[in-house]
């Protein structure tokens, strides 16, 4: 897969302001996304007068965006890998200026509806925002970054509702609409000016079935939780939907695992770091929206209840108002504890945090500076936890897929946030207290919903506890340069000690290698000479050679020669961090030792490319699990070999772009071997059938007994010799993958004797010969 080098940094006094800008639009368009779904909260229970409609059919206006949402996030992730994340990002802004603008000018329900899922289409800017940091970012500002861009989506949902409160009480309900479109206009334009396109891509084409079945699963899914509550649990329509979702999604599974190029590929989702952390999203995004269905309803309940406040809704706004605040605050700390003990840590401490605000809530619920701090806290909690999210799954993924990786991660969220909003529902309808005629949710229902939202969160920190420990090194391709290992000067491998060194250097200092140009090495200090070698050790030229300290300190740098040849001088005896980088490549590095003399180094590099496929029997379709698949280049050295899991699939990395072939080898199958075009962009799917080989085996005797080391011969129909074997201590012989039809097997020791055999389906066995001397 092809992966943009990080950008030279020079002096830094060029690139910063430029990632700063980058990172400054990218997260106003994540707020503005955010505020679009928090804007209409306070005209929702005005909509049926607003709109002339029941109250039944203007709750649509808020459900079309949930299920535009759900179906648009994981669709444009997949399509802005493919075709540029950058496009997807203005497409997806686009939709959002448009149905702003259609809600604006709506009166009736229909329009309203049709504006408000267009904006739901543009909830796909969040991961689509944090995919685009990673492949144009240096690696240092990578964390804080992603962290910042991550939590958007509470800072704006935190400030929204005061300004959708204000612009409600003061002005025409359609002013909201008009400030979204507004707002995204000027995300419209500060996009192309100040963000580039991103040069990664997976290429392929898009999966439309998968599309439609995804699509038609999450609304069933997503519908049956959000209208449950008013059509009724046990209601036919509910348990329709949800059965049908199960059967859908069943099927789309399916679906994607046979399709060469998935939508969503289920295969790096089920990785254990993917998988967990996408679960642990869920109990994150419920335990976050808990705070926002409980919280404003206390604010707002009148004093007399005994535990409402009594507040205006701009109030409650403005209380909620500094968590988002917090949550950008901690954006940078998220991403420091990340760097120092790893992202796994950095989501289950905010995790921990998330669960004691809740039980400070539970306990400090009477005053409106009780609301303020409870809101900070859980805000600082959920900022930890959304700023490591991404981090996990960049880490886990190709910088080819983090597009539709971080938008299925999103969409994990989602469906935890409508969950949250399913379960309190029931628990708040179901617990009530009379207020003169009116039966409202009761304290007791209140403190129910907190503890759930604890619970919530404490389930998130157990289930990120099963996080598989993340190594530097994964942190540091997550940033987009993957670290190897690298063979010595001798030949041998870099040794535990002298990788870690190597994989701090590549993350303090990886945006030094894009720097490299054609210099010759510095006059003075130790030479380094060798060549910068690729696939079948073939030289590679142009190849950019950096030499830096343990620190990160530039030392030296230069450019292959056409015959791979480079050399570089060290400042003296030492050890340094040498890193070689090229176009197609995995960058590399290594911790290399100088001593008085000159130092012989080669570089080994290998491929960005990759194959994955499934292995399956050709006359059953079933998966072949255990068979051997080795790749070798066309001069018949082997690059690399795996074996297929129990689904029959296997995949092979860093491989270089051009044909290679794929041999396969399973007990009971004909052996394969095919000519496969590794392509340049990520990975190259194959689907690959084994036709079973039938055998035929046998005891060869002599006078009654077996017979050890005779000869038996297998001749084909046509006369010719398919194998010869002799037969062990047990006078047992076997002939194995051998196509159907007739054979005649020949067996010598004693006078010879043949005997014909029919070969189908398995085979023949117990195929036993009786050996005889003449008159015997």
């Amino acid at each position: 897969m092809p992966q943009a080098l990080p950008r030279p940094v020079g002096d830094g006094r060029s690139v910063a302001p430029r990632a700063n800008a980058v990172v400054a639009v990218l997260a106003f368009g994540g707020i503005v996304v955010s505020l679009m779904q928090t804007l209409v909260i306070p005209i929702v229970p005005e909509l049926p007068r607003l709109l002339d409609a029941p109250a039944s059919d203007t709750a649509w206006a808020v459900t079309a965006t949930l299920l535009a949402a759900a179906v648009a996030t994981p669709m444009t992730g997949r399509l802005g890998d493919m075709y540029g994340k950058r496009r997807m990002l203005l497409v997806s802004l686009v939709m959002l200026v448009a149905g702003s603008v259609t809600a604006a000018l709506s009166d009736t329900l229909a329009p309203m509806i049709v504006g408000r899922a267009l904006q739901g289409l543009a909830s796909g800017v969040i991961p689509l925002g944090i995919s685009i940091m990673r492949d144009e970012l240096p690696a240092e500002r990578l964390g804080s970054a992603t962290a910042l861009m991550s939590a958007s989506l509470g800072v704006g949902g935190a400030l929204g509702l005061p300004a959708a409160a204000l612009i409600a009480d003061n002005f025409d309900w359609h002013v909201l609409f008009w400030a979204s479109a507004g707002l995204g206009a000027v995300a419209l334009v500060l996009v192309p000016a100040m963000v580039p396109e991103s040069e990664v891509r997976t290429g392929g084409r898009f999966d439309l079935v998968g599309g439609i079945g995804m699509a038609a699963g999450l609304v069933c899914l997503l519908l049956a939780i959000s209208k449950g509550a008013d059509w009724g649990w046990n209601s036919g329509t509910t348990l329709g939907l949800f059965a049908a979702a199960v059967v859908v999604l069943l099927v789309w599974g399916w679906w994607e695992l046979r399709v060469k190029e998935p939508l969503v590929d289920l295969r790096t989702t089920a990785r254990r770091q993917v998988l967990v952390t996408n679960l642990a999203s869920i109990a994150v995004g419920f335990a976050m929206f808990a705070m926002s269905l409980v919280i404003p309803q206390l604010l707002q309940l009148p004093e007399a209840t005994g535990y409402g406040l009594g507040e205006s809704l701009l109030v409650a706004g403005l209380t909620m108002a500094p968590s988002g605040l917090v949550m950008m605050a901690t954006a940078p700390i998220s991403a420091a504890l990340s760097k120092a003990k790893g992202p796994k840590i950095t989501l289950m401490v905010g995790a921990l945090i998330v669960a004691a605000g809740y039980g400070l809530n539970i306990a400090l619920m009477s005053e409106l500076w009780h609301f303020v701090l409870v809101t900070c806290v859980i805000g600082a909690g959920i900022g930890f936890t959304y700023g490591a999210m991404p981090a996990l799954i960049m880490s886990a993924v190709p910088a080819s897929e983090t597009g539709a990786a971080n938008s299925l991660n999103t969409l994990m969220r989602s469906i935890g946030t409508s969950t949250a909003s399913a379960v309190a529902g029931v628990i708040l309808a179901q617990m009530t207290t009379s207020f003169g005629q009116t039966a409202l949710p009761s304290k007791d229902g209140f403190k129910v919903v907190l503890a759930i939202g604890a619970g919530a969160a404490l389930l998130a920190f157990v289930v990120a506890s099963f996080i598989p420990k993340q190594r530097v090194a994964e942190a540091a391709e997550a940033a987009g340069v993957p670290v190897g290992e690298e063979p010595g000067a001798d030949g041998s491998a870099v040794d535990d000690a002298q990788a870690g060194d190597a994989e701090r250097a590549v993350v303090e200092g990886s945006a030094l290698v894009a720097e490299a140009e054609a210099d010759g090495p510095a006059p003075g200090g130790t030479p380094v000479r060798g060549r910068v070698l690729g696939a079948e050790r073939a030289p590679v030229a142009g190849a950019a050679v950096t030499l830096i300290s343990l620190g990160g300190r530039q030392l030296g740098r230069t450019v292959s020669r056409d015959d791979g040849s480079y050399d570089v001088d060290t400042p003296g005896a030492g050890s340094y961090v040498l890193i070689a980088s090229s176009e197609g490549y995995q960058p590399q590095a290594a911790t290399i030792v100088v001593a008085g003399e000159p130092l012989a180094y080669d570089v080994l590099l290998s491929g960005t490319s990759g194959i994955a496929g499934v292995v399956r029997s050709a006359d059953s379709g079933t998966p072949v699990a255990e068979a051997v698949v080795i790749v070798t280049d066309v001069r018949g050295d082997v690059l690399a070999s795996a074996r297929t899991d129990v689904l029959g699939e296997f995949t092979v990395t860093d491989l270089v772009p051009g044909p290679v072939t794929l041999a396969v080898n399973s007990p009971k199958h004909r052996p394969l071997a095919q000519v496969v075009e590794v392509g340049g962009a990520g990975t190259t799917r194959v689907e690959l059938e084994l036709r079973p080989g039938a055998q035929v085996r046998g005891t060869v005797r002599g006078g009654g007994a077996p017979l050890s080391d005779a000869l038996v011969t297998l001749v084909d129909a046509a006369g010719n010799v398919v194998a010869t074997t002799r037969t062990g201590h047990d006078g047992a012989y076997a002939f194995s993958d051998l196509d159907t039809g007739a054979y005649m097997v020949i067996a010598t020791g004693y006078p010879p004797q043949a005997a014909s055999v029919a070969v189908s389906g398995a085979g023949a066995d117990d195929h036993d010969i009786e050996l005889a001397h003449a008159g015997e």
